[in-house]
Parts: structure tokens; C-alpha cells; sequence
């Protein structure tokens, strides 16, 4: 297994016009942050921004990823692309705007381009043989990780070096920049909707509700990586600035075990290596809160960045087993709302029990909270594929196989 399938012209121009639409989404919470922070109560504003801006994710991927079809993808996902630009646009343009103009830029600027990562997997993994879609999910993974680790640093430096509204405007021109790259790439993908069997796409999409859960669980761990680390730093009293390295750090980390998971073939089934993965993110995030020194503290990130790479690829190929080929791009945009879910929900989480225990414990009590949702998702997983088994290949209507180790693979 290699990533030799995946050395096309299309498959690079899907990488440029993916990073387009992708890295606006990163650079987004700390730049609606910067935009504000000199007003009065500018953190508090920025915070809300940031917050409206996740809420339009969360509502925006599932409701237009579900009614994404196949065969005209191309206009559909390029509206999305072209309306959130407008929305990164207007923030850049009226920094100065009432808090309610800036909001419903904000939540355009989230919602309008929600199903662009699902629908880009798709075509992603339409553009390379079955053999190789773990290898091509692999490869998206490393290269969103590493536009995580290069956007901080850019959002800081443009808003600091040229304006506040800079690192918003960038994210307007760059996803309008993909819209015209999708002209390079396939209209859409081949599906036939007779393979939900005459179910409805909302029944399809509950029925893999283990794997969201499991995707909401892993990325909370993020959450409290990144907006817990720096009280913890303070509480150490270790300079809050060795949050931006130890983040980075977490970030390559995703990087090099989204390469390394590409490379071969894994054992187990996927629901249990994504447990196994879970857990051991979970103990590393752990030890983030329990030992004292910042390189052993980082040595714990980059571990923990390695394994949540891993345990989200899991989680994208346990959908290719659960869900119709017809569904897959509404699956992968349900998931970036889980996940986003997951984000928001751990972070406040958090951010409630800092007011009242010490942010060791309060990176404890979400380790734990984290664990239990994913063993929610690994039973409920467990049970559906217990499900699927008895009812038959042609009953179960789900059953299509695209993990590793597993008979297509």
C-alpha cells in the first residue's frame, strides 16, 4: 500500500482548491478574535463571533450536505464557496459594523460552505481506485493538519503586521479562489439512490449516529488541548506563550499519523481501533494535565496530535462501511457537524468548570467525559454491526466495506 495511486493532476488540483476552502475555516476563530479585541469588550465580542461562526457549521454542513446531489455537485458546493466568501468579505470590509451586522456575517460565513468538506471527500475519494481511498484520506488529513499548524501564525502575523480585517479578507479571496478550481475537478460523483433501499436520507444518516458520536468525542479532546492548555501553563506558572509551540506540535503530530496510518494495512476491525486510539489519546491528554514540565508536556501533545489523526481516519472509513455510496457526502458533512459539536460542546464545558476547580482537573473531568462518549459510540457501533450481520448483505442495505482489513480493502 502506497501513495503511489494518488500522483495525479487532479488529485493536486483537488489539494489546491481544498486548501482554499479549508483554510478560511482555520484561520476563522482567532481572526474574528483580532478583528474586535480593540473595540470595548472586544474579547468578549470576539468570543460571540467566534461562537455564531461555529453554530453556522453546525447547522449549515448537515442541512445542505443532505440535500447535495450527486450529479450537480459542482454548483451546488461552488454557491456555497461563493456565499461564504461574501460572508468572510463583509467582515473584512465593515470591521466597524454593529455586533448584530458582524454576527450574520459570521454565521454566513459558516453555514454557506458547511457541505464543501463533505462534498470535496467525495470527490476526493472518486478520483483515485478503492484500493487507495484510505491512502487518499490519509492525504487530506495531512494537509488540513498542516494548514492548522501554518494558520495561527499567519492570522497573528497579518493581523498584526498589516490590519486586524487582513487575515479575514485573505480567507474571502482564498475560498473565492476555489470556486473557480472546481471547474478543474468532476461535476460530481455516480450514486444511485436505489441503494438506501427507499429509505430517506435523514433515517440513512441517523442510523450511523455511533460514528458521530464517536468523531464528536475525538475532537473534544482538540478542544481541550488547545483552549484549556494556556490556563494550565498559568497555573504552572510557565509563560502562556508556549501554547502556540505545544499546539503546533499537536498539529504536526496529526500530520505525521495521518501519513503513517496511509502507509499500510492496520489490524482489527475499525470500531475497535478506534477505541483503542480514543483511549490513548485520552491517556496522553491526561498526563498533559498531571506532569509538570513543558517538554514532556509537549512530548504528550505531539503523541496525542499522532493518534487523533489516526482515530478520525477511522472514523471517516467506519462511514464507508455504514453508509450507501448515494449518502457518503451528506455522512462526511453530519460528521463535520458532530465533530464541530463535539468541539464546541467540550470547550464550554470547560471553559464552565475553570470558574470553579483548577484547569488540571477541569482537562481531567473532559478526558472523562470524552471517554464515556466514545464507549456510547463503540456500543452502539457494536450493536449495529451485530444488526447488519443478521439481516444479510442484501438486506442491511449499509453494508458497503471501505476500511482497512476488511474484504474490499
Amino acid at each position: 500500500m502506497t501513495y503511489r495511486d494518488l500522483a495525479s493532476k487532479q488529485v493536486l488540483t483537488w489539494g489546491l482548491v481544498s486548501v482554499g476552502a479549508r483554510m478560511p475555516v482555520t484561520l476563522a476563530p482567532l481572526a474574528l478574535v483580532f478583528l474586535v479585541r480593540e473595540r470595548p469588550g472586544g474579547y468578549t465580542l470576539g468570543a460571540f463571533l467566534a461562537s455564531v461562526w461555529v453554530i453556522g457549521e453546525i447547522v449549515g454542513a448537515p442541512l445542505l450536505g443532505m440535500r447535495m446531489r450527486p450529479e450537480r455537485a459542482r454548483p451546488q458546493l461552488a454557491l456555497g464557496l461563493a456565499v461564504g466568501a461574501v460572508g468572510f468579505a463583509g467582515l473584512g470590509v465593515f470591521p466597524e459594523a454593529h455586533p448584530v451586522i458582524l454576527g450574520a456575517f459570521a454565521f454566513v460565513a459558516g453555514a454557506a460552505p458547511g457541505a464543501a468538506p463533505g462534498g470535496l471527500r467525495t470527490l476526493l475519494t472518486g478520483l483515485v481506485p478503492e484500493r487507495s481511498v484510505a491512502q487518499a484520506l490519509s492525504l487530506e488529513s495531512v494537509l488540513i493538519s498542516g494548514v492548522w499548524a501554518l494558520s495561527p501564525a499567519a492570522v497573528t502575523g497579518l493581523a498584526l503586521g498589516v490590519a486586524p480585517s487582513a487575515p479575514l479578507l485573505l480567507a474571502a479571496a482564498l475560498m473565492g479562489a476555489s470556486v473557480g478550481g472546481l471547474w478543474a475537478l468532476p461535476a460530481g460523483w455516480p450514486a444511485d439512490e436505489a441503494d438506501r433501499g427507499g429509505e430517506s436520507m435523514a433515517r440513512v444518516m441517523v442510523r450511523a449516529w455511533p460514528v458521530y458520536v464517536t468523531g464528536a468525542a475525538s475532537l473534544s479532546l482538540l478542544a481541550l488541548a488547545e483552549l484549556v492548555l494556556p490556563a494550565l501553563l498559568e497555573q504552572r506558572g510557565t509563560g502562556v506563550g508556549w501554547a502556540g509551540p505545544l499546539l503546533v506540535g499537536f498539529a504536526l503530530g496529526s500530520v505525521v499519523g495521518a501519513f503513517v496510518y496511509g502507509l499500510r494495512s492496520w489490524p482489527g476491525q475499525l470500531r475497535t481501533r478506534s477505541l483503542v486510539l480514543m483511549t490513548g489519546v485520552s491517556v496522553c491528554v491526561a498526563l498533559v494535565a498531571l506532569i509538570p514540565g513543558t517538554a514532556w508536556m509537549g512530548g504528550a501533545l505531539v503523541v496525542a496530535g499522532i493518534l487523533q489523526a489516526c482515530a478520525m481516519l477511522t472514523r471517516n472509513l467506519s462511514l464507508r462501511e455504514v453508509l450507501p455510496p448515494s449518502a457518503l457526502a451528506a455522512g462526511y458533512s453530519v460528521m463535520y457537524a458532530a465533530v464541530g459539536a463535539g468541539y464546541a460542546a467540550t470547550g464550554s464545558f470547560a471553559g464552565v468548570l475553570l470558574q470553579v476547580v483548577a484547569p488540571s482537573t477541569a482537562i481531567l473531568a473532559g478526558v472523562g467525559l470524552t471517554m464515556v462518549l466514545a464507549l456510547i459510540g463503540a456500543v452502539g457501533e457494536d450493536r449495529a454491526a451485530r444488526r447488519r450481520a443478521g439481516e444479510g448483505p442484501d438486506q442491511g442495505g449499509a453494508g458497503r466495506v471501505g476500511g482497512q482489513g476488511r474484504s474490499r480493502r
